[in-house]
């Protein structure tokens, strides 16, 4: 191989660490910003199982189930 070569294939290695290093800064923020929302939909989670529970201990004891008039 001549040094054309070797410089050829270092450009294109160069050139190919380049645009992995550019594809895991994306992939790294859009990890982020996922990551942002998961944390916001396990709060609202938390805030919803609170007030479910909230409404459940509120509400009255459930009617007894009985024979509907008809049987």
């Amino acid at each position: 191989m001549t040094k054309n070569d070797f410089e050829d294939r270092i450009a294109k290695l160069e050139e190919h660490i380049a645009h992995q290093a550019h594809t895991i800064d994306e992939l790294s923020e859009q990890l982020a910003e996922q990551w942002k929302m998961v944390e916001k939909l396990q709060t609202k989670q938390e805030k919803l199982i609170e007030r479910f529970l909230a409404f459940e201990a509120q509400s009255s004891e459930a009617p007894p189930i009985t024979k509907p008039p008809h049987y």
